[in-house]
């Protein structure tokens, strides 16, 4: 049994005169991050590794989770592969994980994380929001045999506003 724990970035600034992947996250979600993470850490199993898009809005957003469940921030993985808005190279990159590691948490993009949600999960959305969180469970052994499965959770921060 794997259990995948997905995290769409938290809302982003485009106030700044930043190349894309550099942008910061803005108010909202400097704000929306720790309450959805500190929520996660207090009803889902801490993960074996966290594994985040390279880019600044999402490792942001991953050390606010990492803090939630006492991880340092340096272990966050951080993968270039996971700046990805279609969805092929996140697939790619789950499928790789190390089969010793059954609750994996990632951080990434949309529309790679909703598409993902939806093909592999067992209930549809129309979108993942901006610090969703979705925790998807697997009936399989190794990461490499990936196939849909079951949504076991998801939280929003307008849950928890």
């Amino acid at each position: 049994m794997k259990t995948l724990y997905l995290v769409r970035h938290a809302k982003s600034s485009w106030k700044f005169d930043v190349i894309d992947h550099e942008r910061p996250l803005n108010e909202r979600g400097l704000s929306d991050a720790p309450k959805v993470a500190s929520h996660v850490a207090s009803v889902m199993q801490k993960p074996d590794v966290i594994m985040s898009s390279d880019a600044l809005r999402a490792r942001t957003t991953a050390v606010f989770f990492a803090q939630a469940y006492n991880i340092s921030d340096t272990a966050i993985i951080l993968n270039h592969k996971m700046y990805d808005f279609a969805g092929m190279d996140l697939v790619e990159v789950i499928k790789a994980c190390d089969d010793a590691y059954n609750h994996v948490m990632m951080f990434g993009h949309n529309n790679a994380i909703t598409n993902f949600v939806n093909t592999y999960g067992s209930k549809q959305v129309d979108n993942v929001p901006t610090a969703g969180f979705t925790a998807l469970e697997f009936s399989i052994d190794s990461w490499k045999d990936l196939k849909p499965g079951k949504t076991i959770y998801s939280k929003t921060p307008k849950e928890l506003r």
